[in-house]
């Protein structure tokens, strides 16, 4: 039976300090793979925390991530367009917080360094697909209603996709357009990319999130939550990374 142990914990990233979230299953004996948790626009809330608590209920070392620096997190949709406009404003920035990240995963004393993952959602999972496009040291990434054209490196940049992809994307998620959707297919296709595409029926953006549909009843956002969209997408990721990981 699982025993899952959790704890916050401050880390650094280019000199500004950051709010990550760590859980594991104390009845696991010994090392085993860790996953990064990409939060959405929100922030590093309670959310990203329940993934993390997730991943560790499926036997690995599971870690909610901070991109905003401070534990920041919005309470609006105004302030979280803000907080992640002025995060994609510079995406070395991004790379350099998500890797400062991955080192901090890769330290601690229950995580196999060799094996480890990344998933996002929304903007994390953009984040999590911009880090496989730049060669990010990944065995798999999960991205769930992503902002896809994170995906798509500049030109002249990127660096050799080694990641096993998963996108879980919904057919009617209007936030993200064809054409992205489109350029993002191309992309993986240039790169050679192993990246499964797979469109949830009559999904709306932010599926995954049980808050979504009252969020986007609150704030007049085509949000909604869909269960099996949730638990496909989810039961897609544990093959992922059983995959990715043996």
């Amino acid at each position: 039976m699982a025993n899952i142990q959790s704890e916050e914990f401050s880390y650094s990233a280019g000199g500004v300090e950051m709010s990550g979230y760590i859980a594991w299953d104390s009845e696991v004996e010994g090392e085993r793979p860790g996953v990064l948790v990409v939060h959405e626009w929100w922030g590093n809330n309670p959310y990203s925390r329940s993934r993390a608590r997730m991943l560790a209920e499926l036997g690995y070392v599971g870690m909610a991530l901070d991109m905003y620096g401070n534990g920041q997190n919005a309470a609006n949709p105004d302030e979280a367009g803000e907080l992640m406009n002025g995060l994609l404003s510079d995406l070395a920035t991004v790379r350099n917080r998500f890797n400062a990240a991955l080192d901090t995963l890769k330290a601690h004393r229950m995580v196999d360094a060799e094996n480890c993952a990344a998933i996002g959602y929304c903007m994390g999972g953009g984040i999590a697909l911009h880090m496989a496009r730049y060669g990010a040291d990944l065995k798999a990434v999960g991205s769930f209603h992503g902002a896809l054209p994170l995906g798509v490196a500049a030109e002249g940049e990127g660096g050799e996709v080694t990641a096993r992809i998963g996108v879980y994307h919904g057919e009617d998620d209007v936030l993200i357009p064809e054409e992205a959707v489109a350029a993002f297919k191309d992309e993986m296709e240039k790169t050679g990319a192993d990246c499964l595409f797979i469109t949830l029926p009559t999904a709306l953006h932010g599926f995954s999130n049980t808050l979504a549909t009252a969020n986007g009843e609150k704030y007049g956002l085509p949000l909604r939550y869909d269960e099996r969209a949730d638990a496909a997408s989810w039961n897609h990721l544990q093959l992922l990374l059983q995959s990715a990981f043996n």
